[in-house]
């Protein structure tokens, strides 16, 4: 069942936590080859970091590896305290690998006989900022909102193999067999030399992940909250597996789910729309 989320605090802002910067993780092509991850490690437990060479090559090896930058259509809902909001949000997602950028195009559409499709309001980020752009200008959204995402950014399975595992002092625990959506999974936590983790979940036949778990610190309520992430539905885009649906929890607590509808990779994305400059045209 769809769920969604209380709006934020102006318009388009719950759109940015409902549109979460979610693009299918990508990793490099064997978690081995880099140096930290050949190196001997302090654990001995060698057990964790098969399995995640085995999850980059589930998840395309080589050909994940050089992905630049990728187009996502679909559809969001979100939902507060298990009840859902009202209506489905479609949008249109840029994202480039390096240097960062996102660009999230809400769309609606108007009209009872002839509907048109319009895109009133695009979100931008950027490695350290990110803005709401109407007709009427940009601004920056909330501090809240640019925390979480740049949050999530550093807790993706793109970010812990391609950064974390290349960290000195890291080290990969393999922690038994789970249970997601009744599959079974192999668990696998990477531990970060500043006590930061994430825990992985890879199905034992397909080694493809399936769900993804940090805990940070609230620093409103001083207390620890989790935050989850689950993938579904994959299927092979230009010979890629992608997760077509994506399930984001808090405490336990369905926060946003998201339906892909289409997927391409690699389309050399122009540098400027992935600029917040532009103000768009208002609709007459």
């Amino acid at each position: 069942m769809l769920k969604l989320a209380t709006p934020f605090r102006f318009a388009g802002a719950v759109l940015a936590a409902t549109l979460a910067l979610q693009a299918a993780p990508r990793a490099r092509a064997q978690a081995s080859a880099l140096p930290s991850a050949s190196a001997p490690q302090a654990t001995g437990d060698d057990h964790g970091r098969k399995l995640l060479d085995l999850m980059v090559q589930a998840l395309g090896g080589d050909n994940w590896l050089h992905v630049r930058d990728w187009d996502i259509q679909g559809r969001s809902a979100s939902f507060y305290k298990g009840k859902p909001n009202e209506g489905v949000t479609s949008f249109e997602e840029f994202h480039r690998a390096d240097p960062f950028g996102t660009r999230i195009e809400i769309i609606s559409k108007l009209g009872v006989i002839f509907s048109t499709e319009h895109r009133d309001i695009v979100l931008v980020y950027t490695p350290t900022s990110g803005y709401e752009v109407t007709f009427k200008g940009k601004r920056e959204l909330p501090a809240d909102i640019l925390a979480d995402s740049k949050r999530r950014r550093e807790h993706s399975i793109d970010n812990v193999i391609k950064v974390w595992l290349n960290e000195p002092g890291v080290a990969v625990v393999y922690e038994g067999t789970s249970l997601v959506e009744r599959h079974s999974a192999d668990k696998v936590t990477v531990l970060s030399a500043k006590n930061d983790a994430v825990t992985l979940e890879l199905d034992q036949t397909t080694h493809l992940p399936l769900r993804r778990t940090f805990e940070f610190r609230n620093e409103t309520y001083k207390d620890h909250d989790v935050d989850v992430e689950e993938y579904d539905d994959y299927h092979a885009v230009q010979g890629l597996p992608t997760a077509l649906t994506i399930t984001r929890s808090r405490n336990g607590d369905m926060v946003s789910q998201r339906f892909y509808t289409k997927v391409t990779y690699n389309l050399n994305l122009p540098p400027t729309l992935f600029g917040a400059d532009l103000v768009l045209k208002k609709k007459k």
